[in-house]
């Protein structure tokens, strides 16, 4: 077939083509030129050299675009998934052969998915959404790319075609969420339609280019069973956590970035009746509670003039006066914190919140830190004592060398003596060593303190045996 050709006009219900396409040697250039230092693209397996391979990403987005133009996309989305590949691997092949582009039937119907992506999804980024074994994305400009797996940070082959390509996928993100980034806000926290988080970075902060980084939304929340099972905790003290949760144990759970909290929260929230109303407040929605009831809120930025912005604080505020049993604060990170004591300590008992810190008694120190940027007149006895009668229990967790997520230690805030909070450990994990692998070693350990408010799990007929604290006793 010759080289010269002019798209076929797809008459199949649902896409349209909006004008007569022109040929394609009008439209694009019949050599590509690479670039080069042209870095592999995501679909090296499409092509035995660098050279083809960065032919396939420029021949990728440039017949998206074109694409765009041809296609009816509202009504595209419309159709199901096997008719629109159908109707777009026609075309791709139709532009495969015009190109003369080497694709044999495997790596045709790989570029299509390629395409597909591009059109209705996040383009490179689809399939690492789409792998389970994936628990983080980072990306560092466009010809960097991170992913964590099991705890483990590892590069991949992953390539935008430049920096605009990489930010209209970012736009295309935040925009979906009503957010938007650019030169004056370069700023944006976001989530995808499956719950994932993401914090996006662009120019002039991101120095190199666009910083993204997603943390993937389990589409199978993580029981604490399952918790139990990978190791982060043994089952008496998942018993013993279980068990102040249905008596309505005010919890902190504490803990640096990525090492677990939002999934131990979402554990944690299984135990919860489902009698009781809950208000969740997030920065960007990603709690997966359990319950039939729940009363879900998140943060709003500023609009282009600077107005509008609803803070977390607000948002506490109006939980009052929701009829909330319990408020879940999916981080709290600064004023808002004043309110949600004072929440605690008025009828909301078995409120949860996560706080950035590394010890229980840091997160405490925190907890002060940020009732003190409320801007209220209170001294720190004052604040100490709303600490100590709304908080009951820490669970600390920590994500270890090896990649793995532990409690490191669940604490009992046993009241105020003086002006200093008191704080007793009940159960803690000891490293041991390092094994020849990079693997920890260590031990969980009871430390032979009797909590509290074992009296209170007596009153609600919950008894835990005196055994689980013994600490002659392996866990």
């Amino acid at each position: 077939m010759s080289g010269r050709f002019t798209t076929r006009r797809i008459a199949a219900p649902g896409i349209v083509p909006q004008a007569q396409p022109a040929s394609v040697e009008q439209s694009a250039p019949a050599a590509i030129k690479v670039p080069a230092a042209a870095e592999p693209p995501p679909s090296a397996s499409l092509a035995g050299n660098a050279a083809m391979a960065g032919k396939l990403l420029d021949a990728k987005v440039r017949l998206h675009r074109r694409l765009i133009e041809e296609i009816n996309l509202a009504a595209l989305e419309k159709l199901p998934e096997d008719q629109t590949r159908s109707q777009i691997q026609d075309m791709v092949a139709q532009y495969v052969l015009a190109e003369r582009l080497a694709l044999n039937a495997g790596e045709l119907n790989d570029f299509v998915s390629e395409i597909l992506d591009e059109m209705t999804g996040l383009g490179p980024l689809e399939p690492l959404l789409k792998d389970p074994s994936i628990s983080d994305i980072l990306i560092n400009g466009h010809e960097c790319v991170y992913v964590e797996r099991r705890g483990i940070l590892e590069p991949l082959p992953v390539r935008f075609k430049d920096e605009q390509h990489l930010l209209r996928i970012i736009n295309k993100i935040v925009a979906a969420v009503g957010r938007r980034v650019d030169e004056s806000h370069p700023l944006c926290d976001a989530r995808l339609q499956d719950g994932s988080r993401v914090n996006v970075a662009v120019r002039p902060i991101g120095v190199d280019g666009p910083l993204v980084s997603i943390r993937k939304f389990s589409k199978k929340p993580l029981g604490l069973d399952r918790l139990v099972e990978v190791g982060a905790l043994k089952p008496v003290m998942a018993e013993v956590l279980a068990a102040a949760v249905r008596a309505r144990i005010t919890t902190i759970i504490s803990g640096g970035t990525g090492s677990g909290k939002t999934t131990m929260l979402n554990a944690l929230s299984a135990f919860i009746s489902e009698k009781e109303r809950l208000i969740t407040i997030e920065d960007a929605a990603e709690l997966q509670l359990q319950q039939p009831h729940v009363g879900r809120m998140e943060t709003r930025p500023p609009n282009l003039e600077g107005k509008g912005e609803i803070r977390q604080r607000e948002l506490v505020k109006n939980a009052l006066r929701m009829r909330p049993d319990r408020i879940i604060l999916g981080e709290c990170r600064g004023e808002e914190a004043f309110d949600m004591l004072q929440a605690m300590n008025t009828g909301h008992e078995g409120s949860m919140a996560t706080i950035h810190a590394n010890t229980p008694r840091d997160a405490i120190t925190r907890l002060e830190q940020m009732i003190g940027m409320a801007g209220l007149p209170m001294t720190v006895a004052s604040i100490r004592g709303q600490i100590a009668n709304a908080v009951q229990l820490v669970v600390q967790l920590a994500r270890q060398s090896d990649g793995k997520r532990k409690v490191t230690s669940i604490a009992e805030v046993t009241g105020l003596e003086g002006d200093i909070i008191q704080m007793q450990e009940i159960y803690k994990f000891v490293r041991t060593g390092t094994g020849s692998d990079g693997t920890v070693e260590g031990h969980f350990a009871a430390t032979g303190v009797r909590p509290r408010f074992l009296a209170e799990l007596v009153n609600l007929g919950i008894k835990i045996p005196g055994s689980s604290f013994d600490p002659s006793k392996p866990l």
